[in-house]
């Protein structure tokens, strides 16, 4: 039982957090777990238009000189399962683990971004024994999906000036800036056609065994994205074989590295044997290009019924579609020329749908630098254009600039080297955090970003290093212990 770890206040908390139903958008059961939270516990509670919730304590007493930290963490999680996990978000809880150093989950995301953060900041609220000065906990709504608690806060609601957020996941590493992002979505119809009458082999490709992950901490690391290398194998090694293209299908959040990609075809039962040899062909070639980053990358085929595939895209929608996704850009685009290591701009093509007579993609373009964000969207635009595809541009935010004479950021480090006898790495995250947009209605606030090791987040293979949780902990009580040095 993970409520058996240490600090086992907070890890009984994620323990309940992991049983109750919390996607982004579907937070009502979590919100009415923080709410009935605050009353057992007698702690002043608020909830906003947009569904953020705001708690407060005062002091512990000798401390009431201290200045306000206000602790933040958003409580919706990213649902992603394997494909061959029966689960549904909306109602089934998350399945803990442990697994010698980690915390997993039973095929499915852990949560632990933000869970451990949000656990963290109820422990600090409700344990008795912990030290601070006034604390404010702020609970923001849907930041997985667009950041719409953050987008919706509201001026004056919050009394602190200094923010700790709870949400980054490297231990050891002290965030003091992160990426500004902008979603972009391109579609355009699709004329459909009778399946030819030589077609008579009907098949499904499935390019499964990807790690994914998070499309800004994860970006980096080389892993393959399924959209790109299925329309690559159709693209490239396929078009040796008369195939007609029925649907395809990719990723599930813009956020998130695809991990799964699926595309229906048809072709002629005499060119199967060609069609085998080539997906065998193309299976040999990532395996050889992935080797040390994807080591379970998969190609296979199954055949489908001829009463489940209706029609097939024309043959001159179906070139253009092939084209224009082999094409589409993906991946790091520049490195920044300030911090060493750290990727400035780069984009993710998280989702490929066809619904409503209508294929769609989804990025996720993100970016230190406001102007190479809009270079970006606009190198998108162009690409869309070259098919007459419609588009969209929603949620931009700025990035967060880092404050490297913040108060709070050298509180951080003093308590970190005191503790652990070792200097914190000052970061900038790739992701996008809230801080940047907390920065429209609280300009003066200092903030930094900490938190545990979760490696893979955005994929059922996350995991939350136990350790590390300690370790966080501890830093943060005394961070709040020591707050009479911020005055």
């Amino acid at each position: 039982m993970i409520s058996s770890l240490a600090p086992k206040s907070l890890w009984t908390i994620f323990d309940h957090i992991c049983q109750i139903p919390h996607p982004s958008h579907h937070e009502q059961m979590i919100t009415n777990y923080i709410v009935d939270f605050a009353t057992t516990h007698k702690i002043e509670c608020k909830l906003d238009k947009v569904g953020n919730i705001l708690l407060s304590k005062p002091a512990s007493k000798g401390m009431e000189h201290y200045p306000s930290i206000a602790l933040q963490a958003h409580m919706d999680m990213v649902p992603q399962k394997n494909e061959d996990t029966i689960h549904d978000f909306s109602v089934d809880p998350i399945k803990p683990y442990i697994d010698g150093e980690w915390v997993k989950a039973q095929g499915t995301t852990l949560g632990a971004d933000n869970g451990i953060g949000l656990a963290s900041a109820l422990a600090a609220l409700s344990d008795p024994t912990i030290e601070h000065g006034p604390l404010e906990v702020l609970v923001t709504a849907s930041e997985e999906t667009g950041m719409f608690g953050a987008f919706g806060l509201q001026p004056n609601w919050l009394k602190s000036q200094f923010l700790i957020n709870t949400d980054s996941e490297d231990e050891g590493e002290i965030f003091t800036g992160c990426a500004g992002g902008v979603d972009f979505k391109s579609s355009f119809p699709i004329t459909y056609a009778i399946i030819p009458d030589n077609q008579d082999t009907f098949l499904r490709l499935s390019l499964k065994g990807l790690k994914g992950g998070h499309s800004g901490c994860d970006i980096h690391l080389g892993r393959g994205n399924a959209i790109k290398l299925l329309i690559r194998f159709l693209a490239q090694y396929a078009q040796d074989v008369p195939f007609r293209l029925a649907h395809f299908s990719g990723g599930t959040l813009r956020n998130a590295i695809p991990r799964e990609a699926f595309a229906e075809i048809t072709l002629s039962q005499k060119d199967l044997p060609a069609f085998d040899a080539l997906i065998k062909q193309f299976q040999q070639t990532l395996q050889n290009e992935f080797k040390h980053i994807e080591p379970n990358i998969s190609l296979t085929y199954n055949q489908l019924e001829k009463e489940d595939v209706k029609r097939v895209i024309s043959a001159e929608q179906q070139q253009k579609i092939l084209n224009w996704f082999n094409s589409a850009p993906n991946g790091v685009v520049t490195m920044s020329n300030d911090i060493a290591g750290v990727v400035e701009t780069s984009l993710n093509l998280g989702i490929v749908e066809i619904k409503d007579n209508q294929i769609a993609a989804y990025f996720l373009i993100r970016s230190q630098v406001d102007s190479a964000k809009d270079a970006v969207a606009s190198s998108l635009i162009s690409h869309s254009q070259l098919i007459d595809a419609n588009y969209e541009i929603n949620g931009g935010y700025s990035g967060w600039t880092p404050n490297l004479n913040s108060k709070l950021l050298k509180l951080a480090e003093n308590r970190y080297h005191s503790i652990f006898d070792q200097k914190a790495k000052i970061m900038v995250i790739h992701a996008g955090l809230e801080c940047g947009l907390f920065t429209k209605h609280y300009p003066h606030m200092d903030m930094i970003s900490i938190g545990p090791t979760i490696v893979s987040p955005h994929s059922p293979d996350e995991k939350v290093h136990i350790h590390s949780v300690e370790k966080y902990w501890q830093l943060l009580l005394s961070i709040l212990k020591s707050a009479d040095q911020l005055v």
